[in-house]
C-alpha cells in the first residue's frame, strides 16, 4: 500500500520546554505565484532540523519567511508562542532568529572585525551594547581570529561562510536559520562547520533550522521535513531517511 501525503508527516517531539518556532498553515505568494501551500513547521530548543527537497520547491523561501523577508498571504510563524508575522527582519532578529542565508552576504568591503560588529546589533540590546565580539566565535573558528584586520571578500569561500555563521551567532539567537551552508565549501571545511553547529546545539540550547543537500549534514539534524512543490510532503527523524528517500529529495 502507498503512503499518503498525510501518514508521512509528523513533527518533531517538543521536549520540556515545548516548541521553539512553530510554522503553521504559512502560504506564500511571488506575485500571483503560489510559492508555499499551508506549510507547518516546528522545532524544539537543542533540535536542529533539516529541510530537504530539489531545488526550487521553497525551501528558501521558508527560510525567508520565517526571518521576515517575505511575508505571508496567511498563516502564523511563533518563536516561544510570540507571534512575529507582522515584525519585520530587524525585530526578528532582536527577538532571537539568526539568519546565514545562501551565498554568505557578508560585506566584502568590511574587514572580519567589523562584519563580526554587525553581528551584535541584531542582539537583544541592539546598538547600545558593548561592542565586544564574544570570545566563543573564535573558539568554533580560530581562523577568523587570525584575520580580524583582512577584508571579508579577501577570504576563501569557506571563511567568508564562517563568518557570517559567526556574525549571526554574535546576535545571541535562540533559532539559527542555515540555508546551504556547505555549498562551494571544501570538506575539510564542511567537516569545521558541521562540528561547530554541533557544539553550539550542545552549549547553547537554540534550535537550527537547515536547507542542506550534503548527506553526512542532513543526517546529524535530528529531524528532517521533505518538501516538493511548495508544501511538506513527509517528515521522520533522520535517521529513518531510506536510500530512496535520499535520492528523490537530495539528489541534484
Amino acid at each position: 500500500m502507498t503512503a499518503t501525503t498525510a501518514d508521512l508527516l509528523s513533527h518533531p517531539p517538543t521536549g520540556e520546554n515545548g516548541h521553539l518556532l512553530s510554522v503553521r498553515g504559512l502560504n506564500v505568494y511571488y506575485g500571483e505565484s503560489h510559492i508555499l501551500r499551508d506549510v507547518d513547521l516546528s522545532l524544539a530548543p537543542g533540535q536542529m532540523v533539516c529541510l530537504i527537497g530539489l531545488n526550487g520547491v521553497g525551501k528558501t523561501t521558508l527560510l525567508k519567511t520565517v526571518i521576515g523577508l517575505l511575508r505571508q498571504r496567511s498563516g502564523s510563524v511563533r518563536l516561544d508562542g510570540r507571534d512575529l508575522s507582522a515584525l519585520p527582519p530587524h525585530r526578528r532578529a532582536r527577538a532571537g532568529v539568526g539568519y546565514v542565508p545562501q551565498g554568505r552576504e557578508i560585506i566584502p568591503q568590511l574587514t572580519v572585525r567589523e562584519n563580526l560588529l554587525l553581528g551584535l546589533e541584531a542582539s537583544p540590546g541592539g546598538p547600545g551594547r558593548e561592542r565586544r565580539i564574544d570570545p566563543m566565535v573564535f573558539d568554533l573558528f580560530p581562523v577568523l581570529e587570525s584575520f580580524l584586520n583582512r577584508r571579508g571578500g579577501d577570504l576563501s569561500g569557506g571563511q567568508q561562510q564562517q563568518l557570517a555563521i559567526a556574525r549571526a551567532l554574535l546576535g545571541r539567537p535562540r533559532l539559527l536559520l542555515l540555508d546551504e551552508p556547505t555549498e562551494g565549501i571544501q570538506p575539510s571545511v564542511v567537516l569545521d562547520i558541521q562540528r561547530a553547529v554541533a557544539r553550539i546545539l550542545k552549549e547553547r540550547e537554540i534550535g537550527v533550522l537547515l536547507v542542506e543537500h550534503h548527506i553526512s549534514f542532513v543526517r546529524q539534524a535530528d529531524w528532517y521535513y521533505a518538501m516538493q512543490k511548495g508544501g511538506m510532503v513527509a517528515s521522520g527523524p533522520t535517521g529513518d531517511l531510506s536510500h530512496e528517500m535520499i535520492q528523490r529529495f537530495l539528489s541534484v
